[in-house]
């Protein structure tokens, strides 16, 4: 099956205390602080639109709130390929995985802000602040070498 990539942004979102926002997948079965079931707001590019754009709106979305600033972003596009078994299933049955743009921003607000419930059909049932340096072991098999990556360069942004 020959699919596309799925344009797609995310956010490595940063407290004041240098940590980062992490969520956990609401359809994603796991045990509490299981490797999978957390990762980055995230989430498709409308066509024509600005990634900058983008990643606000697809934090409102997933995480009710766009309060926030742009720290820096990542230089390339990264992509991942979803295991086999999901191609033709995930991601609408359209892709064969996402190609990504990550930007590094600080929360201007406050924990309240944060609002999952927001969206009817929420994609994630809970979130909490971690260490950057966590993320890979968090992240699902198949994105661990993007959160991987995502660690490396953004280590500059924790303060």
């Amino acid at each position: 099956m020959d699919l596309p990539y799925r344009p797609n942004v995310g956010a490595v979102l940063f407290n004041a205390a240098g940590q980062v926002l992490v969520a956990r997948r609401a359809d994603f079965p796991n045990a509490e602080g299981a490797p999978g079931g957390w990762q980055l707001p995230q989430g498709g590019i409308d066509a024509d639109e600005d990634p900058a754009v983008a990643v606000f709106r697809e934090m409102e979305e997933e995480i009710g709130t766009r309060n926030a600033s742009i720290l820096g972003e990542y230089p390339d596009w990264l992509n991942y390929d979803l295991p086999r078994e999901l191609w033709g299933k995930a991601l609408g049955g359209k892709y064969r995985g996402q190609t990504q743009k990550w930007f590094a921003l600080r929360f201007l607000g406050a924990d309240s802000d944060i609002r999952l419930d927001l969206d009817p059909h929420p994609e994630f049932d809970a979130w909490r602040w971690v260490d950057l340096a966590e993320l890979p072991a968090l992240a699902v098999a198949f994105k661990r070498d993007i959160y991987v990556a995502l660690a490396r360069d953004f280590a500059r942004f924790v303060e």
